[in-house]
């Protein structure tokens, strides 16, 4: 037996190492069965080229757990270790690997997640156990080995009587740590970290029905008919599926795989994805993968953190930030790279070369998906619009390189239920909307009930009018305008339509200039001017007497604030201003003008005001209630 000390000179590297990596001790199992993994994988590598003799067979990981004992197992089939192998790889490169560590972040555990970056990943076991062995056969056919370390620098290590090649580890797991002795957290643990891993995991057994046992059916004295009971086996439970989607090749698979793996990736999802994308790159990176688009809503807070990162099949996190563009964190699926580096900072990912190219190699390869499921089905694209704008109107807000393939698949749909794409919108529009300044001006309308006498009015126009009510459709079309050349986007409840695209034709006024200014005045005596800025404008005599809008700018200002545009407090603290304009043309406000008593003009004035504000859905609680009970009295 050898026994010996640990070459490192911080005397107490395991309460440091348990110290500093607390915060993320549940990946022990992980480290620890992908080590095991490594293992199994390099053994199936050196029979396959005839440098090992071993036979390969269809070697498994187990995890078992002794809860009397306080002993959990982790036992692979893999390549095992001789004893100077296992002085080489645990006593001394593990422990270069933990000095390092120490050095670099004793007197900080900001980054506690980063064992598998400084090779620390079988030391992350004494984050959990005071005790842990190592039983070790190598496929060479060695002699077998033992080693055990209490957590102090001194180490047992002796030969084993083990007869089978691969390697035993013991954890006698410490008071604080009892958890992980219960059958449920290891399951948890496996099933979060080690679900889609490369070699089958056995977690205990399981009862299933026998395939080869076939019921026999009988009859009874009255003549009905009994099967015996289904005959039950006990099989080794498998917990992981290690040949999951994303590993194969997408001509290997149908839609019918794809919706199967969206499934066993989201059990508790009930809606179907709309359609995948499968990732598959092997040059100036490698990376695999499957994203899903599933249905969306306008919260886009809440679909955030469903894309799974792994690293050769090895879970690492949800949090794909800086991996996957912003704008794709609301898709679902799984993204595997063994060039992103495991369990390092989110400021070290950022800056990583590989990382940035795999984002752009990501956005690239949406956009062409959505492309190429465009031309393929344009009426079924159309029919997700709904469901997958979000991502898309995001994407060009926030990638460069998205907003200039998006002209291609990109749609503008109408109230009347039509798309268009920018091109198709352009073409549509420009005789009818292009104003007395030669600018094209694209009207859209953001509920299609609130503002449906505006809708119609731009509609007798013969003009086109947009359904844009996402949440983010004022930093869009603030992007667009910056971006096509002599374009405005306008709300159809923004001014009067006349006013929205101004033609060169005047309305004349059927109110003298004199009898204008004292229109002007008997208005400014009853409405309200910090809540109404009133102006008249001779408009066809059939347009509305009165009609509130808000100018085009200061409700953007204030939209694109709600949604995340800084800068914008100063719109955000503005009370809410109206424009009322009033039209001189109308036959009621030539009537209020011509009627004798105040009191007439000003309930004239009241109640054609709250009929403007009704139809904005401006009139509310206490104002409400007074119009409809004047109203009833008017009707007497």
């Amino acid at each position: 037996m050898t026994k010996g000390s640990i070459n490192v000179s911080v005397e107490n590297i395991f309460p440091l190492i348990k110290k500093f990596l607390y915060s993320d001790h549940e990946i022990f199992l992980r480290e620890l069965i992908s080590n095991g993994t490594d293992a199994t994988l390099k053994l199936k590598h050196l029979t396959q080229i005839g440098e090992s003799k071993a036979e390969y067979g269809n070697p498994i990981i187990e995890v078992k757990i002794d809860k009397e004992g306080k002993k959990l197992h982790i036992i692979d089939q893999g390549l095992g270790m001789t004893a100077e192998e296992v002085e080489k790889y645990i006593n001394q490169v593990a422990f270069s690997g933990a000095e390092e560590f120490l050095d670099k972040y004793k007197d900080s555990a900001k980054d506690s997640g980063i064992i598998g970056h400084f090779g620390l990943g079988f030391y992350s076991a004494f984050m959990v156990a005071e005790k842990v062995e190592i039983i070790t056969k190598s496929h060479t056919g060695a002699e077998a080995a033992h080693w055990t370390c209490d957590g102090s620098p001194e180490f047992t290590l002796e030969p084993s009587d083990k007869a089978d090649r691969g390697t035993e580890i013991i954890l006698h797991i410490a008071e604080d740590s009892t958890e992980f002795l219960e059958e449920s957290r290891i399951s948890e643990l496996l099933n979060k970290y080690n679900k889609f891993m490369p070699i089958p995991i056995k977690f205990g057994t399981k009862e299933i029905d026998d395939p080869d046992f076939t019921p026999a059916t009988t009859t009874d004295a009255e003549g009905k008919e009994i099967t015996e009971p289904q005959k039950k086996i006990i099989v080794d439970n498998i917990i992981n599926n290690p040949n999951p989607a994303w590993t194969k090749q997408p001509a290997d698979l149908e839609d019918k795989d794809y919706k199967d793996f969206y499934r066993e990736l989201y059990p508790m999802q009930f809606d179907e994805p709309l359609f995948h994308i499968h990732l598959n790159v092997d040059y100036p990176f490698n990376l695999t993968g499957i994203l899903y688009f599933p249905k969306m809503t306008n919260d886009m807070n809440m679909q955030k953190d469903k894309i799974q990162l792994y690293q050769n099949q090895v879970y690492v996190t949800d949090n794909v930030e800086g991996i996957v563009p912003e704008f794709l964190t609301m898709l679902r699926g799984v993204i595997d790279s063994p060039d992103i580096p495991l369990n390092v900072s989110r400021s070290y990912l950022q800056a990583d070369g590989a990382v940035k190219k795999i984002s752009s190699y990501i956005t690239r390869k949406v956009a062409d998906k959505l492309k190429s499921l465009f031309n393929a089905n344009r009426e079924d694209f159309e029919k997700k619009w709904d469901d997958i704008k979000i991502v898309i109107e995001y994407g060009m807000l926030s990638e460069e390189k998205f907003f200039e393939k998006a002209d291609a698949f990109a749609l503008y749909p109408t109230v009347d239920g039509k798309f268009y794409t920018y091109e198709e919108l352009f073409n549509k529009i420009k005789a009818n909307q292009t104003d007395k300044d030669g600018k094209l001006v694209i009207l859209y309308a953001s509920n299609k009930d609130q503002q449906h006498s505006y809708i119609e009015a731009a509609k007798a126009k013969g003009y086109e009018v947009l359904l844009l009510d996402s949440p983010i459709v004022s930093h869009l079309i603030q992007k667009l305008e910056s971006t096509k050349e002599n374009i405005s986007f306008a709300r159809v409840d923004g001014d009067h339509i006349d006013n929205l695209i101004k033609k060169d034709e005047n309305v004349i006024s059927k109110l003298s200039e004199e009898q204008q200014t004292e229109l002007d005045t008997l208005l400014k005596e009853v409405i309200p001017s910090e809540k109404f800025a009133v102006q008249l404008e001779a408009m066809d005599s059939d347009a509305s007497p009165f009609i509130i809008t808000q100018p085009e700018f200061m409700r953007r200002m204030k939209e694109m604030q709600q949604t995340g545009g800084g800068g914008m407090h100063m719109f955000g603290n503005m009370p809410e201003m109206y424009n009322l304009i009033v039209n001189t043309n109308s036959a009621l406000v030539g009537e209020i003008l011509e009627t004798k008593t105040k009191k007439k003009q000003e309930r004239l004035i009241t109640q054609s005001l709250d009929l403007a504000r009704l139809s904005q859905g401006l009139l509310k609680g206490e104002e409400l209630t007074n119009f409809i009970k004047r109203s009833y009295e008017m009707i007497k």
